[in-house]
């Protein structure tokens, strides 16, 4: 696919580039005020680098999930605020996405400046399913534009409006962003440095299942954690208490465990208590121990430790999910365990989007430890399962 540094060396000075970017950063509900600007900083090196060679910029993107209308809620207000602040120039908002006020205002652009469309999911044609719905949309989108390029890693396995249709609408190019997540995912998939590890978290067997079937073949250690450690504990005929449980996804990790059981590693103790608070008494003990009318929130010091030596002397690595609730504090002992002992590996560490990148960034790790931090995290599990993902397949020539 054609690189935006292609698409620059061919001129874009005073020339129109739709840029469509990863924005939706996370909001404090009480304030509006963004709390994590990740994804922002992520966006610039394209944005930059346009700017630099006199193009005209126009930003798409979204933010959390409106229902198709516009929500003062959702609005990129704040977004166009904080990146005017990294940009050290104002960064224009339009009214609305692809209508009257942001014709007008593209208009009105010079060289190097930057407009923020309103967030596209105000319009419900941009996630509809019907070809001609999103096709109007596109066609206004495009109307906005002479070139497109595609910077928004974490939406490529949507077909959407702005992600997809426009691309077939425009000379199209993707960002620098993009390339660096592509680079990054084919060494996993393609070419990994062993040892590989993979250490997986999150709360749900059934929504990495796809990755875990993928990965299980070229890793020579998993790691499980977090919610999906209590449905292989079960699948051990351990007691899991009231922790999180897939119980229809008991006997597939069964079969995961028979077949591939010495590469899978899985916590030998957790922090129990009675009740999902921050406030309550925790304890710490053995995954084979956990009571009836308790639940685990976090692997304990011990399943770190087991963790850590797995990882330690690894030449390539994926980490994708928390291993416990980390936003409350009792819980985040294992998280904040893992994500060290990922950060200190010497080879390539990858942090694989989501919550594994927000925790990193709540928790105050130093994320120049790690070989990159993805801004993608159903993106980046997707092209592991080796899924095609439309966003990727309509950039390439």
């Amino acid at each position: 696919m054609r690189s935006v540094d292609e698409l620059i060396a061919d001129g874009v000075s005073g020339r129109r580039v739709l840029l469509r970017a990863d924005l939706n950063v996370p909001l404090d509900k009480d304030s509006g005020a963004i709390t994590d600007d990740g994804r922002i900083r992520a966006s610039l090196p394209t944005l930059q680098a346009l700017q630099a060679a006199g193009a005209r910029v126009v930003v798409a993107a979204h933010l959390g999930r409106p229902k198709g209308a516009p929500d003062p809620r959702f609005s990129l207000a704040p977004v166009a605020a904080r990146l005017g602040e990294m940009l050290g120039a104002p960064v224009i908002l339009a009214g609305d996405v692809a209508g009257t006020d942001a014709t007008a205002k593209v208009a009105g652009l010079a060289d190097g400046e930057v407009l923020l469309l309103e967030n596209v999911r105000f319009e419900a044609a941009e996630t509809s399913k019907d070809d001609a719905e999103r096709g109007e949309l596109a066609d206004r989108l495009a109307a906005l534009a002479d070139f497109y390029v595609d910077d928004a890693f974490g939406a490529v396995h949507r077909k959407h409006a702005s992600v997809y249709d426009v691309a077939l609408r425009l000379p199209h190019a993707a960002g620098r962003l993009v390339a660096r997540e592509l680079e990054v995912l084919t060494r996993l998939t393609e070419s990994p440095e062993r040892p590989y590890v993979v250490v997986l978290g999150g709360s749900k067997v059934s929504d990495k299942l796809g990755v875990i079937e993928a990965l299980l073949p070229k890793v020579d250690r998993l790691l499980i954690g977090g919610g999906m450690t209590y449905t292989f504990l079960a699948a051990r005929g351990l007691e899991v208490g009231s922790s999180l449980l897939e119980a229809d996804q008991v006997e597939t990790c069964k079969r995961l465990l028979a077949e591939a059981g010495d590469r899978i590693v899985l916590p030998v103790d957790v922090v129990v208590t009675p009740e999902f608070s921050a406030d309550v008494p925790t304890r710490v003990l053995p995954a084979t121990g956990i009571p009836a009318d308790e639940m685990s929130l976090d692997i304990g010091p011990k399943s770190v430790e087991l963790f850590t030596e797995a990882l330690t002397g690894a030449h390539t690595v994926f980490w994708n999910g928390p291993m416990g609730v980390f936003e409350l504090a009792p819980f985040q002992g294992g998280t904040r365990g893992v994500a060290q002992a990922v950060g200190a590996v010497e080879g390539l560490s990858v942090v694989g989007g989501g919550d594994s990148a927000a925790s990193v960034r709540q928790l105050g790790l130093d994320e120049g430890a790690y070989g990159h931090i993805s801004t993608g995290g159903g993106a980046s599990l997707e092209y592991l399962e080796g899924r095609e993902l439309p966003g990727l397949a309509v950039l390439a020539d």
